[in-house]
């Protein structure tokens, strides 16, 4: 359920009683302990004790899944996205894709994440994850919360009585549908920032590089590092190998089974390295990616890309993210 508050944070959800003939009411049963209400110091209450998140997915032609919700929940009748109150410990992107999976049966590993978006409250928090499909599926309802589920013209959406928090999200959300950032990773110089060995085992060294960068696919990048707007981004991720290290991987390192996490392409370079990383960012900037990150701390490979319109970080920028924590 969207019960993102803007302006007005949501009332209770009261269930009136239900005249024959109309669509049923709430679920009954035992409920998970987040779905109960939490409580500001000034008294203001929020549905969802451990917070709140819904999921925001477009299908990359022009079109975006959302919600007609069932008339006896908070704003019945408008139009908004699944979501609902977050379970103990769950982290929000989890909470969404769990949600979207009970309500409209939304498969996670058909998504890929795109960025996150999180209002604040101090004692409450409501995120709403946004996600492209990388294929296409058929939305179906599967609790008691939804009059109907539809694919909806991005042109559309406006034109719906939408859920206030949704409507007032709403513009933000669609001027950055364009936006796509990519990251790409000079695996040689990154390897080699670090004098820990490396030179001995090339390949295991690059191995090592391209988990550390599937973890931090992962978990995304703060969007102000790609001067974005909202909270954190899910880029497409390139790492070029060269040389000996190119005995490593397979040419793509998968996300988590079942999961939305991004994965990260492994491009073997056939020669030099600094030439199949200008040609990759190339083709990331001609195929609508922006902005474009190149890892690197070469100054020639530097100026090559930043010729492109491509940004440049140095290692340490890639290697402070990294989950292990090793330098």
């Amino acid at each position: 359920m969207h019960d993102e508050p803007r302006g007005d944070l949501p009332g209770p959800v009261e269930h009136p009683p239900v005249p024959a003939g109309s669509h049923p009411g709430p679920p009954t049963g035992p409920r998970d302990p987040g779905d109960a209400w939490a409580y500001g110091p000034d008294g203001r209450k929020a549905w969802g004790l451990f917070g709140a998140a819904g999921l925001l997915v477009d299908d990359g032609a022009g079109r975006v899944l959302l919600q007609h919700r069932v008339e006896w929940s908070h704003y019945g009748g408008t139009w908004g996205i699944p979501g609902g109150a977050r379970h103990e410990g769950e982290d929000a992107v989890t909470g969404a894709l769990r949600e979207s999976a009970e309500e409209a049966a939304v498969p996670a590993d058909a998504l890929r994440l795109r960025h996150t978006s999180e209002l604040d409250l101090g004692f409450w928090t409501y995120t709403t994850v946004v996600a492209r499909a990388d294929r296409p599926f058929d939305p179906v309802i599967g609790d008691r919360e939804s009059l109907s589920l539809d694919w909806v013209a991005v042109d559309a959406v406006e034109a719906l009585p939408l859920h206030p928090g949704f409507g007032a999200s709403w513009p933000g959300f669609r001027a950055a549908l364009p936006s796509s950032p990519a990251v790409v990773v000079d695996a040689a110089n990154v390897v080699g920032s670090v004098p820990d060995g490396w030179w001995r085992d090339r390949a295991g060294a690059a191995a090592r590089l391209v988990d550390e960068i599937g973890g931090v696919a992962r978990t995304g990048i703060p969007a102000d590092e790609f001067a974005l707007p909202f909270t954190t981004w899910w880029p497409a991720w390139t790492v070029v190998l060269e040389g000996d290290a190119r005995a490593t991987h397979a040419p793509v390192v998968p996300g988590p089974s079942g999961s939305a996490a991004a994965s990260v392409d492994v491009v073997l370079a056939p020669g030099s390295g600094d030439d199949t990383i200008v040609a990759e960012t190339g083709r990331a900037l001609a195929s609508g990616h922006a902005p474009v990150l190149v890892v690197t701390a070469d100054r020639e490979l530097r100026s090559r890309v930043e010729a492109f319109g491509a940004a440049t970080r140095g290692p340490s920028w890639l290697r402070e993210r990294f989950p292990s924590g090793r330098p």
